[in-house]
C-alpha cells in the first residue's frame, strides 16, 4: 500500500470517527465523543502528513511535525496549521483521560466532561477534517 492509499484510508477512519463522536454527543456519552474527536484529528493529520510524503511518528500529537514542515503544503493550508497543530495538542491531552478518568482523584472519565467540552471537541475535529479534506480534493484525490 502507498503512501496515498493509506492517506484515503486515514481520512475515511477519521470520518468515521467523527460520525462516532457526533452520536456520542447526541447519547451524553461526553467522554467518549472526546476521545473520539481526538482519534479523527491525529487520523487526518496523519493522512495529511502521508500526502505530502511525510512519514508520521508513532505519536498522537503530530501538530509539531506540522509546523516544521509547513513549506511542504499549500500557502491555504499553512495558514490553517497553528490552528489544527494547537486542537492536535488539546486533544491529545485529553486522549487518556477520556478513556480512564483521572486517576489521581479517583473520577470515571463520565465525570470529567460536560455537553460544551465534548461540543467543542467534536466541532473542532470536523474543522480539522474539513480541513484534511479540502487538501485532498486539491491534489485530486479521492478520499
Amino acid at each position: 500500500m502507498n503512501n496515498i492509499e493509506l492517506a484515503s484510508s486515514y481520512v475515511t477512519e477519521a470520518r468515521r470517527r467523527l460520525r462516532t463522536a457526533e452520536n456520542a454527543l447526541k447519547e451524553n456519552a461526553f467522554a467518549y465523543c472526546i476521545r473520539q474527536s481526538q482519534e479523527a484529528v491525529e487520523l487526518a493529520l496523519k493522512a495529511a502528513l502521508r500526502l505530502v510524503g511525510i512519514e508520521p511518528p508513532k505519536a498522537h500529537d503530530v501538530g509539531p511535525i506540522l509546523l516544521s514542515e509547513k513549506e511542504r503544503f499549500p500557502k491555504w493550508f499553512q495558514e490553517h496549521i497553528p490552528d489544527v497543530a494547537g486542537t492536535s495538542r488539546w486533544l491529545r491531552r485529553e486522549r487518556e483521560p477520556s478513556m480512564y478518568g483521572d486517576e489521581e482523584l479517583g473520577l470515571p472519565p463520565t465525570k470529567l466532561y460536560t455537553e460544551n467540552y465534548a461540543r467543542k471537541a467534536y466541532v473542532s475535529a470536523k474543522e480539522v477534517i474539513e480541513c484534511v479534506e479540502k487538501l485532498f480534493n486539491e491534489f485530486n484525490i479521492v478520499s
